[in-house]
Formats: C-alpha cells, sequence, structure tokens
C-alpha cells in the first residue's frame, strides 16, 4: 500500500496546477505556424511539465506500507541423549525419525513451517543420540530465545523424560503450549546404582580423607551390598552392608592421602543377580594432595557486597582458604595478621575515613606481602599519597563517575575468555572517583574505564611489580552487581569468576622469572570438551616473543607417551588436544630459547561424563507434567499418529509483520524520465515544427 504525503498542506496541489495552466496559457496563447492541434498537445506538456515541478517544491514523499505474513512454525525438540539410544534400539530410532518425518509433513501440508532442534539449540536433520547430558529446560529456553518475536505455534518435545543436568522443566515460563511425546521404557529394572559419590576435591598430605559412597537400590528387597575402593588396579578399603527394605545405603570411607599431587581412586559396586545395567556401578573420583591451603585475608572497614562476590569467586578454588577481617564485626585471628601470614592481603576502602584498618595497613603494606587494593566511597583519596600509595587524583570533590570494565587487549601476564569484552559490555556501572588522576608509570592495566560511550585511558583495574612483590588497585566499588547481572543474562558467573580467580591467582603466587611457561587453561577438563595448554616464551626483558617450536609429551596413567609439537604466534599460543580417556595426564613441554632447552612439567585431570547412564527408566509423569503446565498434551510413542492428527486440529494464525519505508518523491527513478520525456516531447516538436 502507497500513501503520498506532503510537507505543505496538500491544498497547495491545486496552487500548482494553476501555476502550470497559467503559464503553458502564458507561452501558447499566440498564434503559431502549427495547428491547434498541436498546440493544444504542447499546451498540455507544458502544463504538466511545471505542474509536476511545482509540486515537487512541496517536497512529497511517499509512504510504502508492505506487510509479510510469516507462518506458525511448529518446533519437534528431540532429546538426543545417550539414555534413549540405551533403551531403544536401531530399528526403534529409525522407526521414530520416520515417523516424526511424516508427522513434520502432515503439518506442513497444513501451511506451516515445522523444525526439529537439539537440546543445545541446534537445527537438525537426522537423530543422533549420543549427548552425554539431558538438559530438557534449556532446550526448551534454547527454542523460545530463538523464536522470540517470531511466530512460534508450538513445542513438541521428543523425550523420555529423564533430565540429569539444569532445572526441572515442569515449573519453567513457557508462552507457547508443548506437546510431549514419550519414548523409551517405563519398567522399573532391577538394578544397583553408585548413584553419588561425595569427597573433598583437595586433601592435605599425610592426613586421611573422607569419602562416602551413595548406592540406590532398584527393584531390590536385602541384598548384601558391597561397595569397594581401588587405586592404581589395587582394593584399598572394602564395605558391605545388609540392604535390608531400604532404596538408599550409604558407605563412609577414610583413606590415607599419601602421595602429592592429584591422585585417582576407583569406586565400584559389585552386581547384584538379575542387573542388566552395569555402566553405573562404577565412577572415578579424583583427589588433589596438597600440602597446604594458600591464605587470602581480606580486611574491612564495614561489611559490603563487594566483600562477598569476592568470597563466592576465591572459595571455589579449593587451594584457598579466603578469611575475612573486620573490626567489631567479624575478627580474624591475630596470627593472620602479620607479615608473612598469608600469600595476599586484600584491603577494601583503602583508606577508609574512620581510620578502622589505617594500623594494619602500615603493619602489612610495608612487609613483602602482595596486596589488593580497593578504593570505594569511605577511602580517603587525600591520604593515598600519605600512607605511601602512588595513585593521587586531581579533584577531590566527592563526586563520582559511572564506568564499566573495558579489558586492555595488550595484558600479558594472563588471558581472558574471547567473548569477556561482550559480556563486560552489559555490565551496571560501577561507582569511580570523578575526575583524572596519577598511576605508577611501571603499572600494567587489566581493565580500562569505559564512560558513557567513551573509551578512556584511565585504568580501573591495574597491577605492577614492588621488589618481590605484586601491587594491584582496583579504582571503584559495585561489583557485585557486575556478578548479579551476568548471572542473570547467562545463568552463570564465568567471566566475572575468571578475571578475579586469575587476578588472586596471580598476586598470590611468586614472582615467575622463567622465559618458558606452560600450563593447562585448567585443571580439570571434561571428556567431551579439548584439552587446553598453553605456552609463553619471554625475551631477556621479559617480552612475549612467537615462532618457536614447542614439544609437548602427554604421558596417562598407564605410562603410554603421546608427542605433540606445535609453533606459538600472536594468534595460535595454545594446543588442544582432543579424545583423551578419562585419567590423570602428565605432560612435559619444552622449547629452545637462546640456544638453551627450557622445560616444563604439569599435570591435568580429564573426567569422564556418565550421567546418561546413571537412569534408564523414562520419566513419563514429567512429560505429562510439562504438557499441562504449559497447555499442550502427553502422548507415548505408540500415538504418534494422534498427535499428528491434534496439531492439526490447532488453529494458528500468521503473524503479519509491517514494514513502512518513506522516500522523497525526487529520488525516484520514474520520476526523472516522465520529467525528461515531458520536455525532451516538447522540444523535440516545436523543434521539428520551426518554433525554435
Amino acid at each position: 500500500m502507497q500513501r503520498l504525503l506532503f510537507e505543505s498542506s496538500p491544498l497547495l496541489i491545486f496552487l500548482c496546477a494553476g501555476v502550470g495552466l497559467g503559464y503553458a496559457y502564458i507561452l501558447y496563447k499566440s498564434k503559431h505556424t502549427w495547428s491547434k492541434t498541436v498546440n493544444r498537445i504542447l499546451f498540455g506538456l507544458r502544463a504538466v511539465l511545471v505542474f509536476f515541478l511545482a509540486v515537487l517544491l512541496l517536497g512529497p514523499v511517499l509512504k510504502l506500507i508492505t506487510n509479510q505474513f510469516e507462518k506458525p512454525t511448529w518446533v519437534y525438540l528431540v532429546d538426543s541423549s545417550a539414555s534413549v539410544a540405551e533403551v531403544i534400539d536401531s530399528i526403534g530410532r529409525e522407526k521414530l525419525n520416520q515417523d516424526l518425518n511424516v508427522s513434520r509433513q502432515a503439518i506442513n501440508d497444513l501451511g506451516y513451517e515445522s523444525k526439529v532442534f537439539d537440546l543445545g539449540g541446534n537445527e537438525i536433520n537426522n537423530l543422533v543420540f549420543n549427548a552425554p547430558a539431558s538438559d530438557l529446560n534449556r532446550g526448551i529456553q534454547h527454542v523460545i530465545n530463538q523464536f522470540e518475536g517470531r511466530n512460534l505455534a508450538g513445542i513438541v518435545l521428543v523425550s523420555d523424560g529423564i533430565y540429569n543436568s539444569g532445572a526441572s522443566p515442569a515449573y519453567a515460563p513457557v508462552r507457547v503450549p508443548v506437546y510431549t511425546l514419550g519414548v523409551g521404557d517405563t519398567t522399573a529394572r532391577v538394578d544397583v546404582v553408585l548413584k553419588n559419590v561425595a569427597f573433598n576435591k583437595v586433601a592435605y598430605q599425610g592426613n586421611k580423607f573422607p569419602v562416602r559412597a551413595q548406592v540406590l537400590l532398584q527393584g531390590i528387597d536385602n541384598q548384601n551390598v558391597t561397595v569397594s575402593i581401588s587405586k592404581d588396579g589395587k582394593v584399598v578399603n572394602t564395605l558391605s552392608k545388609e540392604s535390608l527394605n531400604k532404596s538408599f545405603v550409604e558407605f563412609d570411607f577414610q583413606l590415607d592421602a599419601k602421595e602429592k599431587g592429584i591422585q585417582r581412586y576407583d569406586v565400584s559396586v559389585r552386581p547384584i543377580t538379575g542387573e542388566t545395567n552395569l555402566r553405573n556401578n562404577n565412577s572415578s573420583i579424583f583427589i588433589e594432595v596438597v600440602e597446604g591451603k594458600k591464605k587470602i585475608v581480606l580486611i574491612a572497614p564495614a561489611p559490603h557486597p563487594d566483600i562477598k562476590a569476592l568470597k563466592s569467586v576465591v572459595e571455589k578454588n579449593s587451594n584457598y582458604e579466603f578469611i575475612v577481617h573486620i573490626p567489631g564485626v567479624t575478627e580474624a585471628d591475630a596470627a593472620l595478621l602479620k607479615p608473612g601470614a598469608a600469600e595476599l592481603f586484600i584491603f577494601h576502602q583503602v583508606i577508609d575515613n574512620s581510620g578502622k584498618t589505617a594500623a594494619l595497613f602500615q603493619t602489612l603494606y610495608k612487609s613483602n606481602a602482595s596486596v589488593l587494593l580497593m578504593i570505594g566511597s569511605n577511602s580517603n583519596l587525600r591520604q593515598l599519597a600519605a600512607y605511601q600509595i602512588p595513585i593521587q587524583f586531581e579533584s577531590l570533590g566527592g563526586q563520582w563517575d559511572d564506568v564499566t570494565p573495558v579489558v586492555n587487549s595488550n595484558f600479558r601476564d594472563f588471558s581472558f575468555s574471547d567473548n569477556t569484552n561482550g559480556i563486560f559490555a552489559r555490565y551496571p556501572p560501577a561507582d569511580v572517583p570523578f575526575g583524572k588522576f596519577t598511576w605508577p608509570a611501571t603499572a600494567s592495566v587489566l581493565l580500562y574505564q569505559f564512560i558513557g560511550s567513551i573509551a578512556t585511558d584511565r585504568p580501573l583495574l591495574m597491577v605492577w611489580p614492588d621488589n618481590n612483590r605484586k601491587i594491584s588497585v582496583l579504582i571503584g566499588e559495585g561489583l557485585w552487581r557486575w556478578r548479579l547481572n551476568e548471572f542473570s543474562d547467562t545463568g552463570n558467573t564465568v567471566a566475572f569468576d575468571e578475571l578475579f580467580s586469575k587476578l588472586v591467582q596471580y598476586l598470590s603466587t611468586l614472582e615467575d622469572k622463567r622465559k618458558f611457561r606452560s600450563f593447562p587453561l585448567q585443571n580439570e577438563f571434561s571428556d567431551s570438551e579439548p584439552v587446553v595448554i598453553e605456552g609463553q616464551v619471554y625475551n631477556d626483558l621479559f617480552e612475549l616473543v612467537y615462532g618457536n617450536t614447542i614439544k609437548l609429551d602427554v604421558r596417562n596413567e598407564s605410562g603410554a607417551i603421546t608427542n605433540y609439537s606445535y609453533v606459538i604466534s600472536p594468534g595460535s599460543a595454545r594446543y588442544r588436544i582432543g579424545g583423551l580417556k578419562e585419567g590423570v595426564y602428565r605432560f612435559t613441554a619444552s622449547t629452545v630459547v637462546n640456544d638453551k632447552t627450557e622445560t616444563v612439567s604439569g599435570q591435568f585431570l580429564v573426567r569422564a561424563q556418565n550421567l546418561e547412564a546413571q537412569n534408564l527408566t523414562a520419566d513419563f509423569g514429567l512429560l505429562r507434567s510439562v504438557a499441562r503446565q504449559s497447555g499442550g498434551k502427553f502422548y507415548p510413542a505408540a500415538q504418534i499418529n494422534q498427535l499428528t492428527t491434534d496439531l492439526q486440529q490447532v488453529k494458528a494464525a500468521s503473524l503479519i509483520h509491517t514494514e513502512e519505508t518513506f522516500n522523497q518523491l525526487i529520488n525516484l527513478k520514474w520520476v526523472f524520465f516522465l520529467l525528461l520525456a515531458l520536455i525532451s516531447g516538447e522540444w523535440f516538436m516545436r523543434k521539428y515544427l520551426g518554433g525554435y
């Protein structure tokens, strides 16, 4: 649909018509050599030309309204996890695939669209049941998010109802009906399941550590259940219990932490008569045996939510002990407040206006301990220089800026994930003191301040060396909002936790003067993801250099060694190793620096995901609940034809998307050619008839 709009009153069109007629009348009222008919034609051409030119002066705009009709879409969301393949053979899976294609075709024949997605949010064509976990709730949310603002008629969830990851889908808010198609076997099996093994990931060398094995009994009465724990193929402890009429039995072990490093223990339940699924009878646990925890002491004048945010990050690492000292609120042992008692001291609101922590700061800041100084609204900015903190603000008026963090891509001491800046950009602003300030020339900036839409060169977070220790300064407060915001947006706090866990680890670790470093990005990997090892080579000025060939020797638990080799470059300092099975791996990396071979050793853990073998009994009750809560309906797999028939009866209208475009009439090509035709036609006739 098109409409013509004018910047001035449309009534002026009549004036334009009068101008055209008047101008043509004056030009052609006198007698000419050509006939009256020709004169009238010339009169009409000139009148129309002048009329159009006058109309264009009014600035007419052509409004075009375009309607696009979006067909309703039905999404078939298939639980392609391995638990389905465990109970349905290849013939049954092929029949399910064919039945779904027939159902989709029936939907398409009605003028609808249909798509097939897996729980990871990926559109698929062929069903392959090999996913290591089932997160039904996230699968539904993936579909809802991808079709936000689009014409989604409903979801058909094809699943066995077993979820072993994420939240229950029964209580997730869904704006469209979810029809559930139950596949799998609901028959209760005779099964002994090693449901869970509870243990501390870190133990101290020379001590005993507890392990609790929790065994679930299905279809079993009064059986003798035996659980054993082995190390390096040798049984180190065995316990037996009578199950009586219980369905859940716990076994508590006490094991010795002898060898330092990551140690593997295999926990197994002895099979019983009639048991068919033996894959859930075994599990492996990995204990890191260390000499002692690193102590991180935070000192603050008053409670603050930023302290809780840092505490949550640090305590995720079982190698650290986080101690909070707030005078008069929660006081730490006096022995922990002395130089050398901790690897890192964090001062919140340094230097505080009340002076509660000033004496402690003077004592600990002069020691060789690394410190993290957090400047906030309760910090006395005038006193920073007096306490030998080399930060000086030009403005001390008490004004504050709202800033968001931006990662410094040139920071080299540790790296960030690729999407970190994208997550940081959505953080709510932190509060920082207003105005310019000076900082040490030797400081390395981790985060810059982004004020409004302007990226500044002012540091938000920086570090610098001071003899044998490291000093870091965070200018601002409100970090707790960052962590909450990231969890609200993504369902996790990966970027925030990565930043501050790496910062704490960097500050609490003694300066590494080696010119070659090689380390895994994390201590523990899943067998479904590649192991990533990063290499760094430095010159005599401790600047990163590239082009070195890194040789990697990876040894598994049986002693077999696999050799790898790669060349580091600015965009490729990491090497990815895929296909490793569960176990503890030890690696040796070497390269040549200044004609000398440098070698680094380390270890990492690969853990197998065995979630899908834990439970093979389909849960149709959950699927009924999901359908009922959303306004859909449940069908067993044998009734897929009835599901198709019911979907065909659902009334789903197309969604109309209206788009408006505006274009000035003078910009249209046909207007130009029309005017050109009018003026050319008149000129040609006059020329031909001898009028010029």
